[in-house]
């Protein structure tokens, strides 16, 4: 067995999804999430050799008032932030050396709100209000993405997925699906 193979062998994959996080001092394992708008925050203490990741999504548009103070929708990922950094800080992370990989915020629905760029928005904001230094990460566009996180090391892996994935509201013709479809695949938008 190559050592490539030998190394995929003894990773231990932990898939989150939206509202969940986890936190991991293992160095084989690796922390995964698909997105679209949602945002995931890849956050790290190299010295203490943990890290972990979150996937939030504001639960609605922000209204005017968020320039002015915290809204209900900014209260919630305010609050998946501090879940992520308090459940680091418990396990030995030190505030002063985390660092932040952060993913997502897609335009997923053209035409309507875009909740992704809040998303980002509020995550940069967030991050630097914190001083915690983003080193790392891709955020808006128009794709869906794949992310993989080894919280030991900080490595951090995107993948892009399929720009069919976005969904254009505007459009009202009726779309041919693929004949995979109408043997029991679903489609997802």
């Amino acid at each position: 067995m190559t050592m490539a193979l030998a190394n995929r062998a003894n990773t231990r994959r932990i898939h989150i999804v939206q509202g969940e996080q986890s936190i991991e001092h293992d160095p084989h394992a690796v922390i995964t999430t698909i997105l679209g708008s949602c945002v995931a925050a890849c956050l790290r203490d190299p010295m203490a050799g943990i890290g972990g990741m979150n996937h939030f999504l504001l639960p609605g548009p922000l209204s005017r008032e968020a320039s002015r103070g915290s809204t209900d929708a900014e209260r919630h990922a305010v609050h998946a932030m501090e879940l992520l950094v308090n459940a680091l800080l418990q396990r030995g992370a030190q505030r002063g050396r985390l660092t932040a990989k952060i993913f997502g915020g897609a335009r997923m629905m053209k035409g309507l709100t875009d909740i992704g760029e809040q998303n980002a928005t509020f995550a940069e904001r967030f991050l630097q209000a914190e001083r915690i230094p983003i080193v790392g990460g891709d955020l808006r566009g128009d794709r869906g993405r794949r992310i993989e996180f080894w919280p030991v090391s900080g490595r951090a892996r995107q993948i892009m997925l399929a720009t069919e994935a976005t969904l254009d509201v505007q459009r009202q013709e009726p779309r041919q699906l693929p004949s995979s479809t109408a043997r029991g695949s679903v489609e997802f938008f």
